[in-house]
Formats: C-alpha cells, structure tokens, sequence
C-alpha cells in the first residue's frame, strides 16, 4: 500500500477513533499518557509539543505539567513557505495553517525533546504524518546545527502499525512512541 493510501486510511482511522470518545474518556487517555511521559521528561530543558488539530491527541496534559525550570515550546511559521520553528508557549496567535501558534515575539527555543503529532508509525520509529514534510526538515535542521533532540511520537492505540511501515530517506524515524496504554522505544 502506498504512503498516500495509508496517511488517507489512518486518517480515517483517528477520526473515527477520537470522536468516538465521550470529553471525559479523551481527557482521562490524555491524563494517562501524561503520566507515561512525564518521569522520562525529568531531564528535558525544552520540551517542544503541538497544538492538536483534527482528532489528534493533545500534549497539553503533558506541557501543563512541566517542572520547574522547564519550558514549553510550539511549532511557529512566518508563513506556509517558512520552515518550522519552535516559540515559547502559550499558542496565542492564529498562524498561516489556521492553526494556533506562539507570538512572533515570543522567543524561539531550540527544545532537546520533541513531541512529534502523528498520522501513523509502527514499532520501529517509522512515522507517516501529514505530507508536508515539516517536522522532518525542522528536526534535521535542529541536528545539522549540532542540537540533540529527542523525538517521542504521540498517538491513540490505533494509531500504531504492526507492520513495518515504508519510509522514505528524508524521514526523521522517531526515538520513541506514546500512547496512553503504552511506551513504545524505537532506537
């Protein structure tokens, strides 16, 4: 199956799966896969995450609850040509995808975890996301200029493979993947 027919399965998948979920069974999954991550998070400085679009989990139970000393960042875009950067949080501002984003003032971070929204990934770190590319480039670029990232991949349960999923060479495999049942380390 190709990439495209399996981003437009998965996607019909999360869909179905997430607005399923009655408002207090999604917050107490996002309340469990905060307690997943968050003991692996103790060492982080900048913890990058997401506003959640469509159906996707949200790390907001997960950045609410960073420690002292920790920051929160999120995806920031000039416009739909830019690359991707990371802002401090709070999302405040509509961005060029109609998607919240942090200030343009806000001061960009370069965050040593980063947590990765998802389409689809199997067990081995091989993640499909929405076709654009973004996280790919801005983590290659973090790792170009010598930053160590982290990248852990956020899904619900049905979101991961059993099957190897293809990869092409420009795709960023991800460190590790969590759900609100499981950690699931990749490399």
């Amino acid at each position: 199956m190709s990439k495209i027919q399996l981003r437009n399965d998965a996607l019909l998948l999360r869909h179905s799966y997430a607005s399923a979920l009655w408002p207090a069974t999604r917050k107490t999954l996002e309340d469990q896969l905060a307690r997943i991550l968050l003991p692996r998070l103790i060492g982080a400085r900048v913890v990058a995450g997401y506003h959640p679009m469509r159906d996707e989990i949200s790390p907001y139970t997960i950045l609410d609850a960073l420690g002292d000393g920790q920051r929160a960042a999120l995806p920031w875009f000039g416009d739909r040509d830019a690359r991707m950067m990371f802002r401090e949080a709070p999302a405040t501002e509509t961005g060029p995808w109609k998607v919240l984003q942090p200030s343009s003032t806000a001061e960009v971070l370069a965050p040593d975890v980063v947590l990765v929204p998802l389409v689809y990934a199997d067990r081995h770190g091989t993640r499909i996301g929405h076709g654009k590319g973004h996280y790919d480039r801005a983590l290659a670029h973090l790792r170009d200029g010598g930053q160590a990232v982290t990248t852990i991949g956020l899904a619900w349960e049905p979101q991961i493979s059993r099957d190897p999923l293809p990869a092409d060479p420009w795709d960023v495999p991800l460190d590790a993947i969590a759900t609100p049942q499981e950690w699931i380390q990749c490399r």
